[in-house]
């Protein structure tokens, strides 16, 4: 008997062996305002990303996948949470965020996994659900950045941001605990604005001329709500702090020029010397040339393009470290690579930069993802997930039952290709208006061919777009005739989805009297200190 009793102890402990082996590792990368125009796996000739394009090679790649609030912070909670905004309670930028709540990390650490977050999170407070973090403090700096980390202690490290990333994401890698699987958020900065590149990079593309988009010149026409935001590349880009016009002489003014100074006084004397080399003849060049009209719309798209693309460049090759240390440790046959931005970005469609509208190119977001063991090589994925659906399809893949109250789906069964069947919908709120960039507060809804938008707190406007036949977004079909019974349609499908997920105007409004409140505290303030 006693025999028996240590061989069926022996076998139990055995299956639990091979179950926690069989357990895959997650590394989830995350950029910043990365556009999926700019990875070249996506067909674009913009730049060339050729390590991002290895997940797709080697993996998946998504084709509509979007996010559910354009903005960083919002999109970080809602991918941690796998809720909308208006449940997980960070709506915008500003203001609080619940650490306490569930998210996908604690998920992880419940089920035996070794957790850690480094990089960009941009939410407040001191992260919950990590055996270890290191997040750069708020929007975080290209060089010389500063990280939170352990006990809220805050640190500097010199060198760029991806690289000063990249290592501490080894050497976590390096020293984690073998015996457990891994969950490993690695959130590198770029191409968040203010674009700045590595000198390795800076001449990257100094030689190559870029093609305005098509919409650069939009005159938005029955679109109201899109004519009064405050992105443009031509009038809103700031020649100081964007375009790096920083010079010495102080002849060039712009708004944000402190801001500009503020970024190089960051830099060591290496680092500026590097930077002044490739920025000073620029400069000169400009000053001396002083384009005007739309030869300085296109000399300011240019300037934007290869400091965003030179950017990018440096991320790519992080990529390139993680899937090599992968391979080179054994370890790629068995982790999950995913690879995403925190939202799309606009690079120059409709003449803007900057993301925020629902409009596709702020609205999608790239999503790559390798997985060996049941992903197929060259997968595409044309279904409409959103970043709502990453902390489901994670846990799906470790075996951790998802909670009840979690409001994404898992798409595993697309990647592996078990079940094509997909919701027909993907649902966007924003709400950070009154703010930077001007752009009104809306919701929306959209399925592969139609999108519904309807723009409120101080208008009421509605647009209705057949992506189709107008792909670039151009016409709002809204009022049209021969489109009224689409628009029935979607207002119906618009009002089921926000009945699904529990959200309405009550919410709305609730949101709307605590941002009026807010603003007239800080008009008082204001006024006191005057």
């Amino acid at each position: 008997m006693n025999k028996y009793l240590i061989l069926l102890a022996l076998a139990f402990l055995l299956m639990s062996c091979v179950s926690k082996d069989n357990k895959p590792n997650v590394v989830f990368v995350m950029s910043d305002d990365h556009a999926y125009q700019a990875i070249s796996a996506y067909g674009g000739t913009l730049n060339h990303t050729p390590n991002i394009d290895r997940l797709a090679q080697d993996g998946a790649l998504f084709t509509r996948a979007t996010v559910t609030n354009s903005i960083c912070s919002p999109s970080r909670a809602v991918m941690l949470t796998g809720k909308h905004s208006f449940v997980n309670g960070r709506l915008a930028n500003s203001g609080s965020f619940d650490w306490g709540q569930d998210n996908v990390a604690k998920q992880f650490k419940a089920a035996g996994y070794q957790t850690a977050m480094i990089g960009k999170i941009h939410l407040p407070g001191l992260p919950q659900g990590f055996d270890h973090f290191s997040v750069l403090e708020g929007q975080g700096k290209y060089y010389n950045p500063d990280f939170i980390q352990e006990g809220g202690k805050k640190k500097r490290y010199k060198g760029y941001c991806a690289h000063v990333i990249w290592d501490q994401v080894k050497e976590w890698l390096d020293t984690r605990e073998e015996e457990k699987p891994f969950f490993l958020m690695y959130h590198p900065k770029a191409p968040h604005r203010t674009w700045m590149p590595e000198p390795r990079y800076f001449d990257l593309f100094e030689d190559k001329e870029f093609e305005l988009p098509a919409s650069f010149y939009d005159d938005y026409k029955n679109r109201p709500s899109a004519a009064k935001q405050k992105m443009s590349i031509v009038e809103d880009m700031d020649l100081c702090y964007d375009l790096k016009m920083l010079d010495k002489e102080g002849e060039i003014k712009s708004r944000y020029r402190r801001n500009a100074q503020n970024l190089y006084n960051r830099m060591d004397d290496k680092q500026k010397a590097a930077w002044d080399k490739h920025y000073e003849p620029l400069i000169k060049e400009f000053k001396q040339t002083m384009p005007k009209g739309k030869e300085l719309a296109q000399w300011k798209y240019n300037r934007y393009m290869r400091d965003y693309l030179s950017s990018i460049q440096s991320v790519d090759d992080g990529v390139g470290k993680l899937l090599d240390y992968l391979e080179e440790n054994n370890l790629d046959e068995n982790t999950i690579v995913v690879y995403t931005s925190d939202q799309g970005f606009y690079l120059g469609e409709h003449g803007w930069f900057d993301k925020r509208f629902m409009y596709e190119q702020s609205f999608r977001t790239p999503l790559l993802m390798k997985y060996p063991k049941e992903i197929k090589p060259g997968t595409t994925i044309d279904a409409l997930v959103q970043n709502l659906d990453f902390a489901s399809t994670f846990m799906d893949f470790a075996g951790i039952d998802i909670p009840s109250d979690i409001q994404g789906e898992s798409f595993r069964k697309l990647v592996n290709n078990t079940d094509t069947t997909w919701r027909d919908f993907a649902y966007y709120t924003f709400y950070e208006y009154p703010g930077e960039h001007n752009v009104n507060r809306h919701y929306g809804i959209t399925t592969k061919r139609y999108k519904l938008i309807h723009f409120y707190y101080d208008e009421d406007n509605w647009e209705l777009y057949d992506l189709k036949e107008d792909p670039q977004e151009i016409n709002n079909l809204y009022d049209h005739e021969d489109y009224q019974g689409i628009r029935t349609m979607m207002h119906q499908k618009l009002d089921d989805v926000r009945a699904k997920y529990g959200d309405s105007d009550d919410l709305n409004q609730e949101f709307l009297q605590k941002t009026l409140e807010a603003i007239e505290v800080r008009k008082k303030k204001k006024k006191q200190t005057q």
